[in-house]
């Protein structure tokens, strides 16, 4: 199933990061793509200061991957692949563990070769033509996320 939702600024998608969260659980594992530049990292920060209580979360970019305690008591992982080359590398990271366990935000998730998850929410984000902040979020659910969609 996939759905589209208007981003027309960073309210919007600040929004947007709160229904999402409002919504996420152990083994919800979110796959962010979209060029650079079209809030990805800006979406994760929304999600991770809801469910973790941290308001200025850095990317990952140069660690890979970050870790957060939710405030609930679960765990909260951002990754950003960008810096992957190839997936024999993700091994080592232990996010094929995570994804059964922690909630996961990945970053460049065309990375993840054969360790694509089979329940995941791909959010493809476009920046509106002619706009400076606004996006088209583009959501398409697998697995258990297919009907799920439609609450966010």
């Amino acid at each position: 199933m996939t759905r589209s939702i208007r981003l027309d600024d960073l309210a919007a998608t600040d929004a947007f990061s709160a229904r999402l969260a409002a919504l996420l659980g152990a083994a919800d594992v979110i796959l962010l793509t979209g060029d650079l530049g079209t809030g990805k990292t800006t979406l994760a920060r929304g999600v991770i200061a809801r469910l973790c209580g941290v308001k200025d979360a850095p990317s990952p970019t140069y660690t890979i991957v970050q870790l957060y305690d939710c405030l609930d008591g679960g765990e909260l992982w951002h990754a950003d692949l960008y810096r992957i080359e190839d997936p024999s590398e993700l091994e080592e990271l232990g996010l094929d563990e995570a994804f059964d366990t922690a909630i996961c935000l990945v970053e460049w998730p065309d990375r993840l070769g054969e360790h694509l998850p089979p329940d995941r929410l791909e959010i493809r984000l476009e920046t509106l033509e002619g706009s400076q902040t606004g996006r088209e979020a583009r959501l398409t659910g697998y697995g258990r996320w297919e009907t799920r969609i439609d609450d966010i």
